[in-house]
């Protein structure tokens, strides 16, 4: 499957693959009325963009941003939650877990472009991307113990991964918001930039990533994600297995045949 240059997925998600940013696709969350609150028919097209970007081969990278100017996402619709029967909530909850884990499991590189608020849901948004780049406005935090749940779209077992145990303990137990530059600081995001120039720097970074091959990227990603947690050992065997998906590729006789030709490589992405 290929996405488009502008494809709509319901009324809240925009996916883009612009001209002059080679492989490099956006995904934008535009239910600016709401201040992108996840709604459950914003959830199902998270879910729904997310498929069309993973089944598309020339996607390098993914961008997720917003285009509200104040608000990356403020997390799940608690208006609508509020409306729901327990029986409702039972049943919306596989749909709002698939909108997290679609951005978590795209095979390609991610990067969350992030101002504004990005809270509970919206920080986890961001969470499930490879990397965030957030303006000097951005105001994150998980503070779903604050409204009597947890975070659920995997802010338990993503920032603690990203900052570690305690600090991640202490945010979520506390539910407070982090300015951007302690955000920084604590590593909760990973560059800060200018306000207004998170979504202008994403898109540099993300062409410089694009720049390489595709199908090392994500092979690359996969041993990443899936070394992560494992004892060295067992962590070196999932690098090799990744390196043998690699080693006899057409990308990789491109790539060394382009060095030695001292060119820039045509990467045939298989």
């Amino acid at each position: 499957m290929t996405v488009t240059s502008e494809q709509r997925f319901g009324e809240f998600v925009v996916v883009r693959v612009h001209e002059g940013q080679d492989h490099v696709a956006e995904l934008v969350l535009d239910r600016p009325k709401a201040m992108n609150a996840v709604s459950t028919d914003m959830a199902r097209s998270i879910g729904a963009a997310c498929a069309a970007l993973a089944a598309d081969p020339a996607v390098r990278v993914t961008i997720l941003t917003s285009s509200h100017e104040r608000a990356f996402c403020v997390g799940a619709d608690l208006k609508e939650r509020n409306s729901f029967t327990d029986a409702e909530l039972v049943r919306q909850r596989p749909t709002a877990r698939a909108a997290y884990t679609g951005v978590l499991d795209l095979p390609m590189p991610t990067v969350a472009a992030v101002h504004g608020f990005a809270l509970g849901g919206g920080f986890e948004l961001a969470l499930s991307c490879d990397l965030i780049v957030a303006d000097r406005t951005a105001v994150v935090g998980l503070p779903e113990v604050s409204v009597g749940v947890i975070p659920g779209g995997g802010g338990t077992q993503l920032l603690p991964r990203r900052i570690g145990a305690a600090r991640a303990a202490e945010l979520v137990f506390t539910a407070r918001r982090v300015e951007a530059a302690e955000a920084r600081e604590l590593g909760l995001v990973d560059e800060l930039v200018e306000a207004g120039e998170d979504r202008t720097q994403a898109l540099a970074l993300a062409g410089r990533i694009a720049a390489n091959s595709p199908v090392g990227l994500r092979a690359a990603k996969r041993a990443l994600r899936l070394g992560h947690g494992l004892d060295l050992r067992a962590g070196l065997e999932v690098e090799d297995a990744a390196w043998r998906s690699v080693a006899f590729s057409g990308d990789r006789a491109e790539g060394v045949a382009a060095f030695n030709e001292k060119r820039k490589p045509n990467w045939p992405g298989e």
